[in-house]
């Protein structure tokens, strides 16, 4: 199946539903990594939402697996090396920044948070660089 720009549109809709209407309801931040962070963390009375949360997370790549199995094109992984050292690069930034590319991208800049601006510039430019490097250089 051939990703259609509207596939994205729809999916930044959904997902700044998403992050609205868990702000709306429960006042917290739709980030990712502080989401599963304080999984694993838990404290009483805030687990619920969060592994209802992440339990949405994995249902709903499944159900876009399942309706677009073309859309997913895995020939061009990396090793799991490269795949381990990008998640601890990933996870050391978000520890660095103070959240992930959820929380700054989306629920930030929504809220015109410099920090948040400032955080978002630097994963896109990592994210340019990287890929510059993966295509061009190695």
């Amino acid at each position: 199946m051939k990703h259609e720009w509207w596939m994205a549109l729809i999916g930044g809709g959904v997902l700044g539903a998403a992050s609205g209407l868990l702000l709306w309801a429960n006042g917290r931040i739709a980030g990712v990594s502080g989401i599963a962070g304080s999984t694993l963390r838990p404290r009483t009375g805030d687990v619920a939402w969060r592994l209802a949360f992440l339990v949405g997370l994995a249902l709903a790549g499944l159900a876009a697996v399942g309706l677009g199995k073309h859309s997913f094109d895995v020939s061009a992984l990396p090793g799991t090396g490269l795949l381990v050292v990008a998640g601890v690069a990933v996870g050391l930034g978000t520890r660095y920044a103070n959240g992930c590319t959820s929380g700054h991208g989306i629920c930030g800049l929504s809220r015109g948070s410099l920090r948040s601006i400032v955080a978002t510039g630097t994963f896109m430019a990592a994210a340019a660089a990287t890929v510059f490097a993966v295509r061009h250089l190695a």
